[in-house]
């Protein structure tokens, strides 16, 4: 206790000392996790030694303990026998774990006395059998199953020095928030001076900016002192065992120490400040069996060095507002994550915070249940397990709709906007981008269609040549262009296929293009046909026969083309021309499958009265079966295309 603290104690007015013990007890605590921290770091290195082991130099420093010998405790640490560690200065580093717990301990032996403590009689017998085990090291020895009975957490394996400053902080933190009767813009703080006050207000200008974003979920309380030279800043963040963030700031640096049980919070944590040149330590994972499952938390150390105090209390302000989008926010990833890849999900979240909307409304609103809620509307039924919305709506489309989610549950949350109206909102957004998705499915077939009419005209030309003598060099050239015009008619199809999943509208796609891409295989295989043919012309009466033929397919194409076009625009309570308009084009490819077969019969008549070499006879014979099958195809694929039309108008 210091002269001043001792005069004012002499005067009888010991409620004068609490909030200094108070402070000075709050400063202990960091110091003892640091002692903790330093000797388990050490017991790791006897029985694992590492090459280049931490030396908490930057620990040390900012949690004000003096001796930069300590640097080098880790790395010359090593084994003894007996299962002992020698530590250099091991016993002097417990008795100085134990002038810290005494420091813990006295401001709340005089709350007691001042009547705004109990139970230190217990406080006092803890550390008394504390003390007791720290007398097993002898100067730089000790057994290393001592270190793990001084410094567990967990509660079932008994009482430990590390539980009690657990405890004991919990005291202080009571103590504390009794004697911060300052508030500064909703800020506990005492011991401060205009200059820190003005750095609290920036810090609560930011956090404030952003906290109703958290809704009714608890959290955020800020507590500010003085250690030293330095203003001390706190945050209790959300109510996550080992979530802890700690602000030191002196002169124009701002040293922030973050840690958390999750390494992927802790990541997306420091992607937020890309605008701030923070230097992060590497960052360092714990081990403490009270925590979590596996007791591992995470640890990092970033620095922010202001050129000015404006810019330091901008960085301040920034850092204030972010802490908001830490809440809840490994419940919000798994709700993501259902839908989305975790990189995706990942993108969506950042995307939520640097906008500042945050995920908590989402979570509120339904979290996932609202997306599979939209799915179900939106496809006419239940999603089938395993469904990814990038598969059903593309990456593009999918990360747009759940950025759509998460603004349109933050605005509609915050303006007080029913629940069941902002659901109604994502369902028609998500129905929306199935339109969109089926619409580019459309476009695809239509470019299908396409390669369809430029097959049949290539076809109908090659027909043509079979007149001429001599054009086989022609025939040739137009096997050639169908072959790659089918080619690009299968990468279509692909496309199709890799881009739908199990969603309905989409399935019906790639039925479709399957059926269109047999007319492509028949009219590329009547194509190859033309290669086969004898250097003379075609019989006149079957060659006359085999155009009739290939303009009919010609025909059907075009017309199917023209049906997949005029489809767009077919809906209930729509132009009724439209409507017409396709269901004639359905009506003729159906002609032209009907004409195509009197036209293949027609051909083998003919070939059967011609006077020709057997090479021409099989060619004209394959290339008229060819053009009939595709009309078959063709036709199929009409008759897909109005059943799928016909129940979406009846449907809607």
């Amino acid at each position: 206790m210091g002269t001043k603290q001792e005069i004012i104690g002499s005067l009888g007015e010991k409620q004068l000392l609490l909030p200094g013990l108070v402070q000075a007890g709050l400063a202990a605590n960091d110091r003892i996790k640091y002692f903790f921290t330093l000797l388990q770091l050490a017991r790791e290195q006897c029985e694992q030694p590492a090459p280049n082991p931490p030396d908490l130099a930057r620990e040390r420093e900012a949690c004000g303990v003096a001796g930069a010998e300590l640097d080098g405790v880790i790395g010359a640490s090593r084994s003894a026998p007996g299962g002992r560690c020698r530590i250099p200065g091991a016993a002097g580093l417990l008795a100085r774990v134990l002038d810290c717990l005494k420091e813990m301990l006295a401001p709340v032996e005089l709350a007691e006395e001042l009547g705004l403590e109990s139970g230190v009689d217990a406080y006092r017998t803890r550390l008394a059998a504390a003390a007791k085990l720290a007398r097993g090291a002898r100067r730089d020895l000790l057994p290393a199953a001592l270190i793990a009975d001084l410094t567990s957490g967990e509660r079932k394996r008994g009482d430990t020095a590390h539980l009690l400053v657990m405890d004991l902080h919990k005291a202080l933190n009571r103590l504390q928030g009794e004697l911060s009767r300052e508030s500064v813009d909703g800020a506990h703080v005492y011991g401060l001076r205009a200059a820190e006050k003005e750095l609290v207000r920036a810090f609560m200008r930011g956090l404030n900016s952003t906290q109703a974003l958290r809704l009714d979920h608890p959290g955020l309380g800020t507590t500010a002192t003085l250690s030293g030279r330095q203003l001390l800043l706190q945050n209790d963040i959300g109510t996550t065992d080992a979530h802890v963030l700690v602000l030191h700031v002196e002169g124009l640096a701002a040293t922030l120490t973050y840690s958390d049980v999750h390494l992927e919070r802790l990541l997306f944590f420091q992607s937020l400040f890309e605008q701030y040149a923070l230097q992060w330590e590497e960052t360092r994972s714990r081990r403490e069996s009270g925590l979590n499952q596996g007791g591992i938390y995470h640890l990092s150390i970033g620095t922010f060095k202001a050129r000015d105090r404006e810019q330091l209390m901008q960085y301040l302000a920034f850092l204030g507002s972010r802490l908001v989008f830490l809440i809840d926010w490994n419940r919000a990833r798994k709700r993501l994550r259902g839908f989305v890849p975790k990189r995706d999900v990942i993108t969506v979240l950042k995307w939520a915070a640097d906008k500042g909307y945050g995920h908590m409304a989402f979570l509120k609103v339904g979290g996932d249940v609202l997306i599979y809620d939209a799915m179900q509307f939106a496809i006419k039924g239940a999603p089938r397990f395993g469904e990814d919305l990038r598969d059903m709506l593309g990456r593009e489309r999918a990360l747009a709709f759940l950025k759509f989610v998460v603004r349109t549950c933050a605005e509609g949350v915050l303006t007080v906007k029913p629940d069941s109206l902002i659901r109604d909102e994502v369902r028609a957004e998500l129905a929306n981008y199935f339109h969109s998705a089926e619409q580019d499915l459309l476009d695809l077939a239509c470019e299908h269609a396409a390669l369809l009419v430029e097959l049949a005209s290539a076809v109908r030309d090659g027909v043509l040549q079979l007149q001429l003598a001599g054009a086989n060099g022609a025939l040739a050239r137009i096997a050639d262009r169908a072959k790659s015009w089918e080619t690009a008619a299968d990468a279509l199809l692909n496309q199709v296929r890799a881009a739908v999943d199990h969603s309905a509208g989409a399935v019906f796609f790639k039925v479709l293009l399957e059926a269109a891409d047999d007319v492509a295989d028949c009219l590329e295989e009547a194509a190859f046909h033309f290669t086969l043919f004898p250097p003379r012309a075609a019989p006149d009466d079957a060659h006359e026969r085999l155009r009739a033929l290939a303009e009919l397919l010609v025909d059907g194409a075009q017309e199917y083309l023209k049906a997949l076009t005029t489809a767009r625009y077919v809906r209930r309570g729509g132009d009724r021309d439209d409507m017409r308009d396709f269901l004639e084009a359905v009506h003729r490819i159906t002609t032209v499958e009907h004409d195509s077969d009197e036209a293949q019969r027609a051909i083998k008549s003919a070939l059967l009265a011609a006077e020709s070499d057997a090479r021409g006879l099989f060619v004209v014979a394959e290339v008229a079966r060819n053009l009939e099958e595709a009309a078959d195809a063709l036709m199929h694929s009409g008759l897909v295309l109005r059943d799928h039309v016909m129940g979406t108008v009846a449907a809607s």
